[in-house]
C-alpha cells in the first residue's frame, strides 16, 4: 500500500527563501503515501516556481495578457498609460514575484504589485491588509517599482516577500507602453522541502449527499495544503512595530531556528501555540513535516520568563504576553509533538522549562480547586477571566498530557501527582460549571451562557463526569448553529472554524458522525466553495451571515481586507476526516500502540487513507454494504493496536468479526491485533 519513494528536502538554513537548485537537495528520507485518484484533490504547485492560471481582470488598454498565463517561451504583454490586469495564480500562493522588463523606457517611469488572497479586493491602487487593520481596508498599499530604462529581468525585494496571495494586480504609472513577460512567483513556504506534493498521508472517500461529491476529500487537501502555507523561512516574520501606511515587510526573525510554523500565511506570520493545536495535527496526518513545529515550541520554551515561568502568548517579532490558554496551549502542544516523534532528546532538554511552565498554572488554581484565570488574551472569544471554564479545561488537559509525558520518562512520581491533581480539577470543574438542565457547561460561575469552547473541550478531553453527558452537549451545541455553521456564544456573531474544528471532533466523540458531517459540510464548505475565498486554503473566520469581516468588533477595526484566507487553525476536518472517519489514531509516542475504531454512522459508504509516523506507515481502507464492514489495516509490523467494533455496529446487537479469515474471540467490544497487514469482515452474528 505503501510507495516507497524518498521525499527530497532542502538544507533549510542554505538560502533564506529556499529557492535553490536541485543540486542541493539533501539525502534525508520519507517514504510517500501511495498515489491515486486523490491526487487529483492535492492544491499544492508541483513547483517551487509558478505562473499564472488565468487573467481574472483587465482595465484599459491590456495588449496580449494571455500572454502571461503559464509561463515559458511566451511573448509579452503590454501596458498603456493607466492600464492594469489582475492575474490569477488558480490557488493560495506566496512569495516574490519575478519578471522580465521587454523594453526600454524612459527614466522614472513607474509600475506596481498589489496583491490579495480574496478577489473581493482586487485593486490597482492597495493590496488586501496584511500589516495592520484598518477601517479604510487600504492600509498595506501597493508595491511600486521604477521600470529600468533598458528593460530586464527584475526581483521582487525579500523584505517586501507577501506570504500569501492568489491575485497579482500589475498596473502601468508609464506615460509610455511598458512590455512585460516571464511572471512568476517563487513559492518561499516549506523552504526545506523540494516537492510539496510529497506527502506521507492521504485521505480519500465519496460524499453522497454534498453537491460536490468529492467534497470531503477536496477539505482534507485543502486544511494540508493551508498548514504548508503556514510553514516559513526564519526570517520572513511581519515586521513589528508595523510597517508604515502603504508598506508591508515580513522580514522579521521568526524564532530561534527555522523552518518554523506560523499562524497564517499573509499575516500574522508568527508563533501562535493555540493554533498549533489543530495545525499540528493536520501537519502530522498529511505532510508529517514536524520540524516546524519543534522549532515553534522551542521558540516559546526559549522566551519562559526565568522568574515566574510564564510562557509568551505569541511568538516574536509580536511576543506577546498574559494568555494563561495559550499558555497552556504550548504545553499542549508539546505533548502533540512527542507523541507524533517520540522525540526524547528534544523532551529532555525542554522538560526543566516545561515543568516550571505547569507549576505557573497549577499556582493559580486557587480554594475552589478551579484556576484563577488572570492572563486575559485569548482567541479573541470575550469575558474570559476568572474561574471560567475554557482556561481549566484547557489546565485539565494539560495536567492530563503532563501526566503522560512524566511516565514516558520514568517520573512516576510526578506522574502521579499530575494525575491527582487532574482528577481534583475534574471534581472542581463538574461541581462549578455543570448546567444539569442545559445538559452543557456554563462559561463561568456567574454566567448562563453555554461556551462553543469549553463545552468542545469538555467532551474531546473526558471532562465529563457520565458518557451520556457528552451527547447532551453534542446536541446542544447544535443550538448555536445557522446554515453556514456554528457561531460562538463566546464571541457573538462569529463563526470560528478554530474552535468550530474541536466541536467537529467533538461531535465524533460523543458518536454523533452524521451531526459532525453536517457541520463539517456547512462551515467548511462554505469556506470552500464561496467566491469570496480563495478555494484551496481555509479561512481565519468568517461572520454568521458569510461575511468576510471576521472580528471586525474584536481588534480588526472593521476590516475585511485583513482577515487572513489560509490560517492553519482552521484545518480541523483534515485531522478529524483521519482520526474518527477513517478511524485511524496512535495510542502512544510514534504510534507504536494504536486503535481502529472507523466511525461509519455518517452515512459514508467507504473510506481510505493513511499517515506515517518513525515506525511506518498506517494505513486503512474500509467499505459498509448491508450491515457488513470489510476493512483493510497496514501497520508498522514492530507496532501492535486493538480494533474497536463501530459504534453503530455494537448498538445494531452482537458482531461477528473475521480476521484474516478466521473468527476471533472479542475482548468486550475489541480485537486485539499485530502489526503488519490484515483484513476484518464485521458483520452481524
Amino acid at each position: 500500500m505503501l510507495k516507497q519513494k524518498c521525499r527530497p528536502w532542502i538544507p533549510c538554513e542554505a538560502a533564506m527563501f529556499g529557492l535553490l537548485a536541485v543540486a542541493a537537495l539533501a539525502a534525508q528520507c520519507t517514504a510517500l503515501a501511495p498515489s491515486g485518484p486523490w491526487d487529483t484533490f492535492n492544491y499544492a504547485p508541483g513547483s517551487r516556481t509558478v505562473y499564472p492560471t488565468a487573467i481574472y481582470e483587465v482595465d484599459g488598454d491590456v495588449t496580449s495578457p494571455e500572454n502571461l498565463i503559464g509561463g515559458g517561451a511566451h511573448e509579452s504583454a503590454t501596458l498603456s498609460a493607466g492600464s492594469w490586469m489582475a492575474l490569477d495564480f488558480g490557488v493560495e500562493v506566496g512569495g516574490l514575484i519575478s519578471l522580465n522588463f521587454e523594453t526600454p523606457v524612459s527614466n522614472g517611469a513607474l509600475i506596481s504589485f498589489a496583491f490579495t488572497e480574496s478577489p473581493a479586493f482586487i485593486n490597482p491602487l492597495f493590496s488586501d491588509d496584511s500589516s495592520y487593520p484598518a477601517a479604510n481596508m487600504s492600509y498595506d498599499g501597493i508595491l511600486q517599482i521604477e521600470v529600468p530604462s533598458q528593460g530586464g529581468y527584475w526581483v521582487q525585494p525579500d523584505a517586501t516577500l507577501r506570504g500569501g496571495f492568489r491575485y497579482l494586480t500589475i498596473a502601468s504609472h508609464a506615460e509610455a507602453d511598458v512590455a512585460i513577460s516571464n511572471v512568476s512567483c517563487a513559492i518561499s513556504f516549506m523552504p526545506h522541502v523540494d516537492d510539496l506534493r510529497a506527502y506521507t498521508g492521504y485521505f480519500y472517500a465519496s460524499d453522497p449527499v454534498y453537491e460536490d461529491e468529492d467534497f470531503l476529500t477536496k477539505i482534507w487537501y485543502a486544511g494540508a495544503y493551508t498548514v504548508q502555507t503556514n510553514t516559513v523561512p526564519l526570517h520572513t516574520g511581519r515586521q513589528v512595530p508595523f510597517a508604515p501606511a502603504g508598506k508591508w515587510f515580513n522580514n522579521a526573525t521568526l524564532g530561534v531556528a527555522g523552518p518554523i510554523i506560523v499562524d497564517g500565511a499573509k499575516r500574522d506570520r508568527a508563533v501562535w501555540p493555540g493554533d498549533m493545536g489543530i495545525a499540528v495535527p493536520a501537519q502530522f496526518v498529511s505532510t508529517f513535516d514536524l520540524l516546524p513545529t519543534k522549532n515553534a515550541l522551542a521558540t516559546m520554551f526559549a522566551a519562559i520568563d526565568p522568574k515566574t515561568g510564564a510562557l509568551p502568548e505569541s511568538g516574536p517579532p509580536l511576543s506577546q504576553k498574559g494568555s494563561d490558554t495559550y499558555h497552556a496551549w504550548t504545553l499542549i502542544g508539546t505533548h502533540n509533538y512527542f507523541m507524533y516523534s517520540g522525540d526524547t532528546e528534544w523532551l529532555e532538554t525542554v522538560w526543566t522549562n516545561y515543568t516550571r511552565a505547569v507549576a505557573f498554572l497549577e499556582a493559580k488554581v486557587d480554594a475552589s480547586g478551579l484556576m484563577n484565570v488572570t492572563g486575559l488574551r485569548d482567541w479573541a472569544r470575550l469575558g474570559g477571566g476568572g474561574h471560567n471554564a475554557e482556561g481549566n479545561a484547557l489546565l485539565y488537559r494539560v495536567l492530563t498530557t503532563a501526566s503522560s509525558l512524566a511516565s514516558w520518562l520514568s517520573l512516576s512520581e510526578l506522574s502521579i501527582s499530575w494525575a491527582a491533581n487532574a482528577t481534583a480539577l475534574k471534581s472542581a470543574f463538574n461541581e462549578a460549571f455543570w448546567v444539569e438542565s442545559a445538559g452543557m457547561y456554563r462559561d463561568n460561575t456567574t454566567t448562563t451562557l453555554m461556551p462553543q469552547d469549553a463545552n468542545s473541550f469538555a467532551v474531546l478531553y473526558n471532562l465529563t463526569e457520565q458518557d451520556e453527558w457528552k451527547g447532551r452537549i453534542s446536541e446542544g451545541l447544535m443550538d448555536n448553529w445557522n446554515e453556514l455553521g456554528a457561531v460562538a456564544p463566546e464571541l457573538p456573531d462569529t463563526i470560528s472554524p478554530f474552535i468550530g474544528g474541536f466541536e467537529l471532533q467533538a461531535h465524533f466523540e460523543s458518536g454523533n458522525d452524521a451531526r459532525a458531517l453536517d457541520l463539517l459540510r456547512r462551515e467548511w464548505g462554505y469556506m470552500l466553495y464561496t467566491n469570496l475565498s480563495v478555494q484551496s486554503t481555509l479561512l481565519e473566520g468568517f461572520t454568521a451571515n458569510g461575511s468576510i469581516g471576521y472580528r471586525s468588533y474584536r481588534g480588526y477595526n472593521y476590516d475585511a481586507a485583513y482577515t487572513s484566507h489560509a490560517h492553519g487553525w482552521s484545518a480541523g476536518p483534515t485531522p478529524a476526516l483521519t482520526f474518527y472517519v477513517l478511524g485511524m489514531t496512535i495510542t502512544s509516542p510514534k504510534g507504536k500502540t494504536w486503535a481502529l475504531q472507523p466511525l461509519i454512522g455518517g452515512g459514508l459508504p467507504n473510506a481510505e487513507g493513511g499517515f506515517e509516523t518513525g515506525e511506518g506507515w498506517f494505513g486503512v481502507k474500509w467499505a459498509l454494504a448491508e450491515g457488513v464492514l470489510h476493512v483493510e489495516i497496514e501497520t508498522p509490523e514492530s507496532t501492535n493496536g486493538v480494533f474497536k467494533i463501530p459504534r453503530t455496529l455494537i448498538a445494531g446487537g452482537d458482531s461477528k468479526v473475521d480476521l484474516d479469515g478466521k473468527t476471533v474471540q472479542l475482548n468486550g467490544t475489541e480485537v486485539t491485533m499485530r502489526g503488519g497487514k490484515h483484513v476484518l469482515i464485521v458483520a452481524d452474528s
